[in-house]
């Protein structure tokens, strides 16, 4: 039997987000970093449950839709493997990129600015959606100021660094408690 890859998962019990969405979020970050790649297996239902003491049906739900979106197979008797990447150009991950070093080192500067780990995940949502929404304008030519327009007054979703999800897609009915 296939070995697990290395990915293990963490579940924030306080962030208001989902449990299966934790895990779908997780393994897609680890998809585009390229910690997991295309055949790796994925932790078992069981492993999970045993690392996160979270129900199992629960692991089998983000797994289901991992699968429903292409990420991963499911094969009978043997687990659940890694199907393709995420990410920009094939064969390229985030976690090599040459951008990676420059981000590691503004966020040093950030913190030694002062900066929490929250503002820091605040300022870099906000720009990040600033700059896609402004590149996507300014493809379309249909912005309000034609690609210029910046969204760092709250205009970013609650999506940040730390993988949440945005209030509007978690229900108090996926919880799992």
């Amino acid at each position: 039997m296939a070995e697990s890859a290395a990915v293990e998962f963490r579940i924030d019990r306080r962030s208001g987000v989902a449990t299966y969405l934790q895990i779908v979020q997780q393994t897609k970050q680890a998809l585009r970093l390229g910690v997991l790649e295309p055949g790796d297996r994925l932790p078992t239902a069981r492993e999970v449950v045993e690392a996160t003491a979270i129900n199992p049906n629960t692991v089998l739900k983000a797994y289901r839709e991992l699968e429903r979106e292409g990420l991963v197979e499911a094969r009978r008797g043997l687990g659940t493997f890694v199907r393709r990447r995420l990410g920009g150009a094939a064969g390229a991950s985030a976690a090599d990129s040459p951008l990676r070093a420059e981000l590691a080192d503004w966020a040093r500067r950030a913190r030694s600015a002062g900066l929490e780990k929250d503002d820091v995940g605040a300022l870099f949502t906000a720009v990040l959606e600033s700059t896609y929404k402004s590149a996507h304008e300014s493809t379309r030519g249909d912005g309000p100021y034609e690609g210029t327009h910046g969204g760092a007054h709250g205009e970013g979703t609650s999506e940040g660094t730390h993988g949440t999800t945005p209030p509007s897609t978690t229900h108090q009915g996926d919880q799992d408690r």
